[in-house]
């Protein structure tokens, strides 16, 4: 069975739930169908469509940010797969200040990068080589990035998760 996004009454991303929870989310009356995937739920008196997108009637508190961790598929994802070094398509992740030289694992360290600027820049600080960020790495906010670091997003979610300064540019 399909997924849906579930929205917060702000229409703030919430979180990912079977198709099925949705079905019974609208059903209850909790929350409102906003797209649907155009499949229909069968029972003997009824018949539901399956919603892409559900949001919740009534607003619910998240009393603190999830601090999404640090993967390759999540840094891939906040920078487009694209080599933050020269623009080409990337395969790898980098440490920017490596980590031998002290370096965290941490998200505004570690960028995308093609493996031919990885292996060219080694383990050596950005001042000692030629080679420039294209953008600044910084920490994803909100809930949409656990969301987009699981894999495919339909269509229809997007409008929910854009999210514009995610990445801001480098100075």
């Amino acid at each position: 069975m399909s997924r849906a996004l579930v929205l917060n009454a702000s229409y703030e991303p919430l979180c990912v739930v079977a198709a099925r929870r949705a079905v019974v989310l609208v059903l209850g009356d909790k929350a409102e169908t906003v797209a649907e995937t155009g499949l229909v739920l069968h029972s003997e008196h009824l018949s539901v469509s399956v919603p892409s997108v559900v949001r919740l009637r009534s607003f619910v508190s998240v009393p603190f940010r999830r601090r999404v961790s640090v993967s390759r598929r999540a840094v891939m994802a906040r920078d487009g797969g694209v080599c933050q070094y020269c623009g080409s398509r990337a395969d790898s992740i980098d440490h920017v200040v490596p980590r031998s030289k002290g370096g965290m694992h941490t998200w505004e360290n570690v960028v995308a990068a093609c493996r031919p600027c990885n292996v060219r820049k080694r383990d050596r600080l950005l001042h000692e080589t030629t080679m420039r960020l294209h953008r600044r790495p910084s920490a994803p906010r909100g809930a949409s990035w656990s969301i987009v670091a699981r894999g495919a997003v339909p269509g229809e979610w997007a409008p929910f998760l854009y999210e514009p300064d995610l990445v801001e540019p480098a100075v």
